[in-house]
């Protein structure tokens, strides 16, 4: 990973699609136009905060180095569906139309998830590609939640027991879509089952980051195979011996996402 370099951490408030949201933006003290990414962290759509997305976010800002919005979005039961998907919308127009103000580099920006926010993120790259309003870039999903169905999950036994001891289980991946999306007719909208869309296309490069014993990576893997034969560019990386939890905070995972953006992001430096 190159050589990190400074940032400024500070928060804002802007208005999300139920309530107020909270951001904290990561900006690189390089004096340069920088590109600019969101961050959005896991939790299976009812935990995690922008506190314990810090690790991941001020990583990433670093090595990049980009301009990194980690947002606070609307949590379920209290906000299902979908009102996670466009709080994340509102967080990129936002930053976009801060674009100037902000020291971005102009091109669009880079979205980046782990778990329910890999969901988020891929629903925020059918939003943009959809409504407009806002170009993204590249899409980093770490460990995504992509299937409220659960037909793809590996339901086997694998690999090392100490490496699953703090993933996911089903059970806990059914309670999670179900606080999400507590509507049966929700689990079938593209927004909410990219894995049952028919329009892969025009979405953003995407890189997916799996464990090799996570009960979620065959449906990661399985999504990257429907970009790839929608015509997105798409890369596959996956970490043996780590559970899903740790992805966002394993060195070589970040340090992957990283390389993608560099690769990816208008404004970044090779």
């Amino acid at each position: 990973m190159a050589t990190p370099c400074p940032f400024a951490v500070d928060d804002r408030t802007i208005a999300g699609h139920a309530q107020d949201i909270r951001l904290r933006l990561y900006r690189p003290l390089i004096g340069l136009a920088v590109p600019a990414l969101l961050y959005l962290h896991g939790g299976g759509f009812t935990s995690g905060s922008l506190e314990e997305a810090e690790e991941a976010a001020s990583a990433i800002a670093a090595a990049v180095p980009a301009l990194v919005v980690s947002v606070g979005y609307s949590l379920a039961p209290a906000h299902p569906f979908p009102t996670a998907a466009q709080d994340a919308y509102r967080a990129a127009v936002w930053t976009a139309d801060a674009g100037r103000d902000l020291g971005i580099a102009r091109g669009g920006l880079g979205v980046v998830g782990h778990d329910a926010g890999g969901h988020v993120a891929t629903s925020l790259t059918f939003l943009a590609r959809d409504l407009g309003g806002v170009t993204i870039a590249a899409q980093a999903l770490l460990g995504p939640m992509l299937d409220p169905s659960l037909t793809r999950a590996s339901r086997g036994s694998v690999g090392d027991a100490r490496s699953m001891l703090f993933d996911p289980t089903m059970a806990d991946c059914a309670r999670c879509y179900r606080a999400y999306l507590p509507e049966a007719a929700q689990r079938l909208h593209p927004y909410a089952a990219p894995l049952e869309s028919c329009r892969l296309g025009g979405l953003p490069p995407a890189l997916i980051v799996t464990a090799q014993d996570d009960l979620l990576r065959i449906e990661a893997e399985h999504y990257a195979a429907g970009l790839i034969a929608a015509g997105v560019p798409t890369e596959v990386t996956r970490f043996p011996a780590i559970s899903h939890d740790a992805l966002p905070g394993h060195q070589p995972a970040l340090q992957a996402v990283a390389d993608f953006l560099r690769r990816r992001l208008p404004g970044a430096r090779a």
